[in-house]
């Protein structure tokens, strides 16, 4: 059971990133939903890709190896959440200084009002 743990972390994160996702109205929280669904992938990834016994991946010797893909691609995934997060997090702020609420309800409300 031990050993499942990372992947049963996984699945709790993912699945509470996509719970705040999907059930809150608020746009911060929405943000942090996404981080922390995005939290729960890349642990996934890493865990998936652990190897006992494995090894860097080095000519002179024999064994098995690890192989340094699935870190290498969390590691882009990584700065490009960090950069999803930071845009939208700016966009928040232009949304607040423009209609003066972060909720999603009452932006989408202020819009409507606004076709009319």
């Amino acid at each position: 059971m031990l050993e499942r743990l990372p992947y049963l972390a996984a699945i709790a994160l993912v699945g509470i990133g996509l719970a705040v996702l999907v059930d809150d109205e608020h746009l911060v929280k929405k943000v942090l939903g996404l981080n922390v669904f995005q939290t729960g992938i890349f642990l996934f990834f890493v865990t998936a890709a652990a190897r006992e016994g494995g090894s860097a991946p080095n000519v002179a010797k024999a064994g098995p190896y690890a192989n340094p893909l699935p870190q290498v691609l969390i590691l882009t995934a990584i700065v490009v959440g960090v950069s999803v997060t930071a845009v939208a997090l700016a966009l928040l702020v232009r949304i607040h200084a423009e209609y003066g609420t972060l909720r999603e309800d009452a932006v989408r409300a202020a819009i409507e009002e606004g076709r009319e």
